[in-house]
């Protein structure tokens, strides 16, 4: 019987490799434009991600949440460690610098604009992140810490998510602003501001992981 079904798996195959779909025509208007004029922006990919497949977006941004949390309580019940090696020598310094000045100018380029060129939210906050660990591997903990907590980043974190969650929300039921005119800053409706709370969300959750990471684990 096993190898009715085997034949019947490659017959299917088959099928699909060498017979398509008669009813699939795509000679008149290609999928990029198709997406491109139903989200308003030009990055497709944005298109995509924030409004084609955005029920699978917004449970991406909840697993990363959950990710977060889960690194939190893998690590509570561990003794911080008493030594972290940083580099101190001045040129990794400067270098380590350099590239986080870099990587954060990035961060909000493809934030703000990443609808409209290559890049995005996830993108942009993976930038974001590496900015911050490239400052953790040349400062004090404790002053990394101090930040954090002054700033309340991971208040800022939980917000970004839930407005997140909210606008998503909106966007599915057919709520939201005008799209604009396609190729300004300004359009696509709620695919800008989901892109720049995705990143805010990313790079805050990656500031918390290497704290994290650092406290218990140390560095080098």
């Amino acid at each position: 019987m096993k190898w009715v079904y085997l034949a019947a798996g490659i017959a299917l195959c088959l099928k699909i490799l060498f017979f398509p779909d008669p009813d699939l025509n795509l000679t008149d208007v290609s999928i990029v434009e198709t997406i491109v004029q139903d989200s308003g922006v030009p990055n497709a990919v944005s298109g995509i991600i924030f409004r084609n497949r955005l029920y699978d977006t917004i449970f991406e941004v909840v697993v990363f949440t959950l990710a977060i949390l889960g690194v939190r309580f893998l690590l509570a019940d561990e003794r911080p460690t008493c030594t972290v090696y940083q580099f101190n020598d001045g040129p990794s310094i400067v270098l380590a610098r350099l590239g986080a000045t870099i990587s954060a100018l990035i961060s909000i380029e493809l934030a703000i604009r990443g609808h409209l060129s290559p890049g995005g939210g996830f993108a942009a906050g993976v930038a974001g992140g590496t900015a911050i660990g490239l400052v953790a591997i040349t400062s004090s903990p404790q002053w990394m810490e101090a930040i954090y907590q002054r700033w309340h980043a991971a208040t800022w974190e939980k917000i970004s998510v839930l407005v997140f969650i909210v606008l998503a929300g909106l966007s599915l039921v057919g709520i939201e602003p005008p799209h604009g005119e396609v190729g300004t800053l300004i359009s696509g409706g709620w695919i800008p501001i989901l892109n720049i709370l995705v990143a805010i969300k990313v790079a805050l959750g990656s500031w918390a992981a290497i704290l994290l990471f650092i406290r218990y684990r140390g560095l080098l």
